[in-house]
């Protein structure tokens, strides 16, 4: 458990106190972009294959979970993550203003289109839910602190980035939050966006329906957990 919570300390510290602060500027200005953004991303990986090892080996413990699953969890858990992992799949595959290194489309007349018109941070959100919704089915401590960690890590992301852009970038910014939101549907809910699912496209949307059916195939296989699909 020990070795759990040093990597989910780890994983959270590197985005929140270093991508998230001062912190992240002083590096590039010493080493520079193209140095910085491969360093960040091993660190992340490498903190996060921690955390996979370390929770294996808790969850190997047998620790008894703190509330009973819910009987209805599975059918829950199977709706959430097929459209957390739209997101997720459809926001890596979209220009997005909030992904590192494409600040630059907010110089675009219209941007917040496709999935961005769902939430500008479809990725972050994706995993959030993808988090948030194993919380609910997994109780047991060691998968508290590492779903957990996950989902500060997201909520924790999302608000840096829109301080960050936001500092850096003005009324390009605000024009492209006033048009968007950071919860899923908010925008188009008050009037600021619409939802016009054909400017996602078929190929991200099918792309996001594959992610969904291969992990629900492979989950048991890979998690020893079986689904309600499969």
């Amino acid at each position: 458990m020990n070795s759990l919570i040093a990597a989910s300390v780890a994983f959270f510290l590197i985005h929140a106190a270093v991508s998230g602060t001062g912190m992240r500027a002083w590096l590039v200005d010493k080493i520079g972009l193209k140095v910085y953004v491969p360093l960040f991303a091993i660190g992340s990986l490498a903190s996060i294959v921690w955390m996979s090892r370390s929770y294996g080996n808790v969850s190997d413990l047998g620790l008894q979970p703190i509330w009973s699953a819910s009987p209805w969890g599975g059918y829950l858990a199977a709706v959430v993550m097929f459209f957390a992992l739209l997101l997720a799949v459809a926001g890596l595959l979209s220009k997005n203003p909030t992904a590192m290194g494409q600040e630059g489309a907010l110089e675009e007349e219209d941007i917040a289109v496709g999935i961005l018109r769902i939430t500008r941070h479809p990725f972050l959100v994706g995993v959030g839910l993808w988090a948030g919704m194993h919380l609910i089915t997994n109780s047991d401590p060691g998968s508290l602190v590492f779903f957990g960690t996950f989902l500060l890590v997201v909520v924790n992301g999302t608000r840096s980035i829109d301080r960050k852009r936001a500092a850096v970038y003005g009324d390009a910014w605000d024009k492209f939050v006033g048009e968007t939101s950071s919860i899923p549907f908010a925008a188009i809910i008050q009037g600021r966006n619409s939802l016009k699912l054909g400017e996602i496209g078929a190929v991200k949307l099918l792309a996001g329906v594959g992610a969904y059916l291969a992990l629900a195939w492979f989950h048991n296989d890979l998690f020893g957990v079986a689904t309600i699909l499969f």
